[in-house]
């Protein structure tokens, strides 16, 4: 976070994330599913900025139809701080947006955890880190993730966080093929019958095997969005073609990763790609 006390303003990343791992294990009373999935950290990066000298308290976007209200996680995650806080403080937030909305990389979540952690700080560290982890979990099931900023293993709703350590900084190529995809519905036409990649998770915490990523690559979201977006699995064939050594579709979609051994083969799969002008790319890493 970078902070200036003579504007009272600070300005924050965002990043954005990948799902290595994602098993639904069944639906809840409330309307949520539990679930277990293995996230990490990419860097593609969101920024914020937070005016602390705003006559009342708004939030812009830098892309069209991002809410520009309490709809937006951002501005609740700022309201449910001051909350909290007993404070109140108008403010202005303006996202810089570089992370792809719908996207399954977890952007708006990624928003919030940031505004919540930055005003933290910049009020004294005033909440606990286990009060910000609850507060984030009750708007959205990503935040907690963000908040916690590390590889993890994530339970429940997301709320239960534990550190993933076997990860390195692979090279991962980010292919979203621009449109968005409904996290609600992707839910509702799940058959919790079909689910596969419960079998994959014993692999995740075996000590006596030696660790392959590819072992672990598993979506249990992905059969339901390949059946209504087709796109996803040309991308997915396209990477492997291009020398990925695995590719998984992260969240509910559509985003596509690709991992690779070297920034060579990456950067000449992405190169190939571009020919395609219809598809959004970014070549990063892990962020471990």
């Amino acid at each position: 976070m970078s902070k200036s006390r003579e504007t009272d303003k600070i300005t924050l990343l965002s990043p954005a994330k990948i799902n290595l791992f994602l098993h639904v294990e069944g639906k809840r009373p409330d309307g949520y599913h539990d679930l277990v999935s293995i996230m990490c950290c990419v860097g593609i990066y969101d920024t914020i900025s937070i005016d602390f000298k705003a006559a009342q308290t708004s939030i812009t976007c830098s892309v069209p139809n991002v809410p520009e209200d309490e709809t937006n996680f951002a501005l609740a995650a700022a309201i449910a701080f001051f909350k909290a806080y007993n404070k109140s403080q108008p403010l202005k937030i303006i996202i810089d947006k570089h992370i792809p909305v719908a996207a399954g990389l977890g952007g708006g979540s990624s928003n919030a955890a940031a505004v919540m952690c930055g005003l933290n700080q910049y009020y004294g560290f005033p909440l606990s880190y286990k009060r910000l982890i609850s507060m984030g979990a009750s708007l959205g099931a990503d935040i907690p993730f963000f908040i916690y900023g590390k590889p993890a293993v994530a339970r429940g709703i997301g709320e239960k966080l534990e550190p993933f350590e076997k990860l390195h900084p692979y090279k991962v190529l980010l292919v979203n093929p621009g449109f968005e995809v409904s996290t609600a519905q992707i839910f509702k036409k799940l058959n919790l019958g079909l689910t596969t990649c419960e079998k994959k998770l014993t692999c995740c915490y075996s000590k006596r095997e030696s660790f392959d990523i590819i072992n672990i690559l598993c979506n249990d979201l992905e059969t339901v969005t390949l059946k209504m977006f087709p796109e996803i699995a040309a991308i997915k064939k396209e990477l492997l073609r291009l020398g990925a050594t695995g590719a998984l579709m992260t969240g509910s979609g559509p985003t596509v990763f690709g991992i690779f051994s070297d920034s060579y083969k990456a950067k000449k799969a992405k190169c190939t790609i571009e020919k395609n002008k219809k598809w959004k790319l970014f070549l990063t890493q892990m962020i471990v």
